[in-house]
């Protein structure tokens, strides 16, 4: 068992730089091609990829769990559609950070939901995270900026997303309401991308580095990577490692970008990252869920 909590360690460590990683490719990919247009490209690569692993499963599933699986492809579609403009607007590493908040968003829109009042660590991780924000974003005219406004957004749909992969995963194959979120996404974006952007001339390498690092291993394979490993260790270990992915994403900013921060940088996002962990460690039904 210790072996393969060792394995499903790393292999977590794994989904956390891919994700953070996704940030940076992403961001370099933008200047040669448009965000639906990634966007539906990504999510095409990464269906096939699902539809294949799916495999005899997809003809067992009923309209009910199509219309599940659409729904819950909405909410991931806002998430990633909100996230990459936003790329467009600001750094790697902030999108990285803001991105995470998505963990401190679940409590609250289940306290909505629920109609009860959030835990103490809930309420204590919004403050950490919202001080955090305010470190890493506000400018001097006490706005937000664009990019960052934008990726705020993006983090309100990827925890609306937890919230309803959490309310019909258990009903349904696991496999194939994976495959049909993800076909939501490609579909939209590329409809999207046919009225708004126009084609792109050729794939340029940073569009294809991009793709390679996003449509399989940070989403398709990733999801498959987090269901197995948990199986082998611990939430708590789980949900530590993967808070990393922010981590990441400014290692790699700073690393394949250049991108600077400053201490003012760092506090914030030092903040933003213990309110995440805390929301995380101890607030009951909130689980990391990426795709």
């Amino acid at each position: 068992m210790e072996k393969k909590q060792y394995t499903a360690d790393v292999l977590l460590f794994f989904v956390a730089a891919t994700w953070g990683l996704t940030f940076t490719v992403i961001k370099n990919a933008l200047g040669d091609i448009s965000p639906f247009t990634f966007n539906s490209l990504r999510f095409l690569l990464a269906g096939v990829f699902m539809a294949l692993i799916s495999g005899q499963r997809l003809k067992n599933i009923n309209r009910k769990a199509v219309i599940s699986g659409i729904l819950i492809g909405l909410f991931l579609f806002g998430g990633y559609s909100f996230q990459t403009i936003g790329l467009k607007y600001t750094t790697a590493s902030n999108s990285g950070f803001i991105t995470g908040l998505a963990v401190v968003f679940v409590p609250i829109i289940v306290t909505l939901l629920t109609r009860k009042l959030p835990t103490l660590f809930a309420l204590t991780g919004v403050i950490f995270a919202g001080v955090g924000l305010y470190f890493l974003s506000i400018e001097k005219s006490f706005s937000l900026n664009f990019g960052d406004f934008l990726t705020l957004l993006s983090a309100v749909f990827f925890a609306l997303h937890v919230v309803a992969v959490g309310k019909f995963s258990p009903e349904y194959d696991t496999p194939s309401l994976v495959t049909i979120q993800i076909l939501t996404v490609a579909v939209i974006s590329g409809l999207i991308a046919l009225i708004t952007e126009p084609l792109p001339g050729s794939i340029t390498t940073p569009v294809w580095m991009a793709l390679l690092v996003c449509a399989i291993p940070a989403t398709s394979l990733a999801y498959l990577i987090q269901n197995w490993a948990q199986k082998f260790t611990t939430p708590t270990r789980t949900v530590i490692i993967l808070s990393m992915e922010p981590v990441f994403s400014a290692l790699f900013a700073f690393l394949l970008l250049a991108e600077q921060m400053t201490a003012r940088d760092y506090a914030g996002a030092a903040l933003m990252l213990a309110g995440i962990l805390i929301a995380e460690l101890k607030t009951p039904g909130v689980e990391t869920e990426r795709t």
